[in-house]
């Protein structure tokens, strides 16, 4: 089951990459983005039962394997953060959250749409921190080799 899971989140990574024309040789390492961070998802996940933590550490995971790519195949990090986090999106809950309103069930709406807010505010905190944090210490060493 999460052999599966992964897989789907790479596929899920590689769909948007056709949409919206980002270079095809690098389809498989967007995938590769998609399935590092719902792998991390899955592992936080599973040990502290929050999505919204889950979200953060698999979007910082995203964001750093970014980063990296980024300055290994010489292309914006954008390219692989963007499709790489949309396994992470989380849309069934906004879903929930739009079809309680529907049905008047307003406190199962403000929980649901608490919570989509919080994992979309996680998922940028993630990607934010880690493209900070790759930058920060990309300024120490060139400080240090100047030095």
């Amino acid at each position: 089951m999460v052999i599966k899971q992964i897989i789907l989140a790479f596929f899920g990574s590689v769909f948007p990459v056709i949409l919206f024309n980002i270079d095809r040789k690098k389809i498989i390492w967007t995938g590769f983005a998609g399935s590092i961070g719902w792998t991390a998802y899955l592992i936080v996940y599973n040990y502290i039962y929050s999505p919204v933590m889950a979200s953060f550490v698999g979007a910082f995971m995203v964001g750093i394997y970014s980063e990296v790519m980024a300055r290994k195949l010489k292309t914006p990090a954008m390219q692989f953060s963007i499709p790489g986090i949309f396994p992470l999106v989380p849309g069934i809950t906004a879903y929930y959250a739009i079809n309680s309103i529907v049905e008047q069930n307003y406190a199962l709406a403000y929980s649901k749409g608490f919570q989509t807010i919080a994992v979309g505010g996680a998922i940028a905190f993630g990607i934010m921190l880690s493209s900070t944090t790759v930058r920060f210490i990309t300024k120490i060493t060139q400080t240090k080799r100047v030095k």
